[in-house]
């Protein structure tokens, strides 16, 4: 245990994937910096059998459950059980719920995991990530007005996850990687559809994951102008200049986690796809 850390049990219970469950759980822990869950993760609990064994669980580690369950038996058995043991248990979807029960006055069909349906949207998803991953690190289509987004910058800007990213939001992304001398691809230059953007960092963030980068394969050849700060910093503003002179929009991604990134991405391609004009110099909130 860090010192000054205070770690403690949260389970998440749930009869769908437990994803959304995850994110309100690391976003409300996030928000305690002394604070350290020990996650336990409960997906597909839809029987009385795999609640029993879930409460069993929670007893013997006992602390904050935060569930999603559709089934009311299952529900009622879990809220009981923790009253029970003085546990504090919430069911994070019920005020959401509530509210769209008032403001429809219709009932949810209270079907688990409905959000994973296999539909037309869950498709594009596939398809989406399926052409992410065939264009990637410069591996542009025929046809660019295929593509919603193509994402440019140097080495070690985190355009490959960022791209994985919004595919799985249903975005088909390519990635190409700027290199001073190296002239970027002409059909990237005329391509109409697709909203192009350009991921920046600061030569010393980008310096120290270049070093780690050669420390994890062993490169010893940690003098080459790939890890030289005044290289490096010469690359970001031959990125700049190819922004400025196509007035392509830049984020810089020194401090933002991939989501944030991707955030700003769509946001931008929201305002692209609807005709908006773009701030090139805008970091997209």
């Amino acid at each position: 245990m860090k010192r000054g850390q205070t770690y403690f049990h949260i389970h998440l219970v749930s009869d769908s994937t437990g994803e959304t469950l995850l994110a309100v759980g690391r976003a409300a822990t996030a928000q305690y910096d002394s604070m350290v869950a020990i996650e336990h993760i409960y997906p597909l609990v839809r029987s009385v059998r795999h609640i029993e064994r879930v409460i069993a669980d929670i007893e013997a580690a006992p602390g904050i459950v935060l569930y999603t369950l559709v089934q009311q038996d299952l529900a009622v058995r879990l809220e009981e059980a923790c009253q029970a043991a003085a546990i504090p248990c919430i069911d994070v979807l019920r005020p959401v719920f509530d509210v769209f029960r008032s403001f429809f006055n219709v009932r949810a069909i209270g079907k688990a995991g409905a959000q994973h349906a296999m539909d037309a949207d869950y498709f594009k998803r596939i398809d989406a990530l399926n052409f992410t991953l065939a264009h990637d690190d410069g591996a542009l289509p025929d046809d660019i007005e295929e593509t919603d987004v193509i994402l440019i910058g140097i080495s070690r800007t985190s355009k490959t996850p960022t791209s994985i990213y919004l595919a799985n939001r249903g975005i088909r992304t390519a990635n190409v990687p700027l290199v001073p001398g190296i002239p970027i691809a002409d059909k990237v230059i005329v391509a109409r559809r697709p909203l192009v953007v350009c991921l920046i960092a600061t030569a010393e963030r980008i310096m120290h994951v270049r070093q780690n980068r050669l420390l994890a394969l062993a490169d010893q050849n940690q003098n080459s102008t790939y890890v030289d700060k005044a290289s490096i910093a010469q690359e970001i503003l031959y990125s700049k200049r190819l922004c400025t002179e196509h007035g392509w929009p830049m984020i810089d991604v020194t401090r933002r986690s991939i989501e944030e990134t991707a955030a700003a991405i769509l946001a931008l391609w929201d305002q692209h796809r609807y005709g908006k004009v773009l701030d090139p110099f805008s970091d997209a909130g």
